[in-house]
C-alpha cells in the first residue's frame, strides 16, 4: 500500500522536465508537431498559407466547445448536447436577424437559448439526480429538434441589414489570423486562470475527484454542477454564432455528430473521464490535432469517412493510457 509519506517523497522528486515529460498534453503537442511536419514534406499544399488558415480557423470551433466540454468532464459529467446546441444558437441568430434585428440583439437572443440549454441540463442534472448521459442524450434530440421548427427546416442565408457584420465577424480576420482563433485564445487564457485562482475552477475538479467529500466541505456542489452546463452550452452558442458567420449560411445539419469530435478533444487533451483532471490548453491541443488528422486525410486522399476510426481510436488509446498510468501511479 502506498504511504503518505511515499506520495509526498515521490512528488518531491519530479524536476520540472520529468513533470513535462509525463505530461499527457505535451505528448499530444509532439504528436501534432510530428504531423505536421510530415505533410510539409510529403504534401505541397500543406504548409500554405490558405491551407493553415483554414486548419487554424477550424480547429478553433472544436477548440472553444471542447474546452466547455473539459469543465464538464472535470467535474465528472458528460455533455452530448452540445452539437444541437451549436445549430440552435445559429439558428436563433439566424432567424433573428432574418426578420431584419441588428445583430448584437441577435446574438445575445441566441447565447440566451444557448443558456437556456445548459440550465435545463444543470438542474436536471444537480438537483434530479439524473445521469447526465441521459439528460443531453435527450436534450441532443430535443435542441435539434427546436432548430428545425425555428427555421421550418430550411437553410437561411440572408441575414439582414447586419449580413456582413456577422460574416466578418465569423469568416474574416485580423492581422492574417481568422477571429475565432483570437476567440479560442481569449477563452483559453481566461479559463486556464479560472481552473488554477478560482474558487469556482477549483470547486469543478474537487466535484469531480470527489463528490461525496466536497458535500461534506461544504462545496455548493448543485450550484457549481448547473453552472458548469451552462457554461459548456455558452461555448457551444459561441462556436454556433462564429460558424454562421464563416459558413454564410445555416442549415439544420449544423454541428451534428460533432459531441464526438468535441468529447476525443478533451480527452486526448487530457481530460479524464472518471473527473478530477483537464486544462484549458490540453483541449486547444487535442482539437488541434484532430484537425490536422482531418486535413492530412483530404491532401493525402484519403477518404474522410476514416476521421471517425481515427477518432474513435484515439479516444480509446488516450482512456487506455490514462487507466495505465492510474494503475502505474497505484502500485
Amino acid at each position: 500500500m502506498t504511504t503518505l509519506e511515499q506520495v509526498i517523497g515521490h512528488s518531491q522528486h519530479h524536476t520540472p522536465l520529468s513533470r513535462v515529460l509525463g505530461s499527457q498534453v505535451f505528448w499530444v503537442l509532439v504528436a501534432a508537431v510530428l504531423a505536421c511536419v510530415a505533410l510539409t514534406l510529403m504534401t505541397d499544399s500543406f504548409a500554405t498559407q490558405r491551407n493553415l488558415f483554414n486548419v487554424t480557423r477550424n480547429f478553433a470551433f472544436v477548440g472553444l466547445i471542447a474546452i466547455g466540454m473539459t469543465t464538464v468532464i472535470a467535474s465528472g459529467g458528460i455533455d452530448l448536447s452540445v452539437g444541437s446546441t451549436v445549430v440552435l444558437a445559429a439558428m436563433v441568430i439566424s432567424v433573428l436577424m432574418a426578420a431584419d434585428n441588428p445583430f448584437w440583439i441577435s446574438a445575445l437572443a441566441a447565447l440566451a437559448a444557448a443558456l437556456a440549454v445548459g440550465l435545463v441540463n444543470g438542474l436536471l442534472i444537480a438537483y434530479l439526480g439524473m445521469p447526465a448521459f441521459v439528460v443531453t442524450l435527450g436534450m441532443l434530440s430535443a435542441a435539434r429538434s427546436l432548430a428545425m421548427v425555428l427555421s421550418n427546416n430550411k437553410m437561411i442565408w440572408e441575414f439582414g441589414p447586419d449580413h456582413d457584420l456577422l460574416l466578418w465577424v465569423g469568416g474574416g480576420s485580423t492581422l492574417g489570423l481568422p477571429h475565432p482563433i483570437y476567440v479560442l485564445g481569449f477563452l483559453a487564457a481566461f479559463m486556464s486562470i479560472a481552473y488554477r485562482w478560482t474558487r469556482w475552477g477549483q470547486y469543478v475538479f474537487a466535484i469531480g475527484g470527489n463528490e461525496q467529500a466536497a458535500v461534506l466541505t461544504g462545496i455548493p456542489v448543485k450550484r457549481i454542477k448547473v453552472s458548469i452546463y451552462m457554461f459548456s452550452a455558452l461555448t457551444a452558442g459561441v462556436a454556433g454564432i462564429l460558424m454562421a458567420g464563416w459558413l454564410g449560411s445555416v442549415t439544420t445539419n449544423l454541428g451534428q455528430g460533432m459531441e464526438l469530435t468535441v468529447i476525443a478533444a478533451a480527452v486526448i487533451g487530457g481530460a479524464n473521464l472518471a473527473g478530477g483532471q483537464g486544462t484549458a490548453l490540453g483541449a486547444v491541443i487535442g482539437a488541434l490535432l484532430i484537425e490536422v488528422i482531418r486535413n492530412s486525410l483530404i491532401l493525402l486522399g484519403i477518404s474522410t469517412f476514416w476521421q471517425g476510426m481515427f477518432i474513435g481510436s484515439f479516444i480509446i488509446l488516450a482512456v487506455a493510457f490514462d487507466r495505465i498510468r492510474n494503475l502505474r501511479t497505484a502500485d
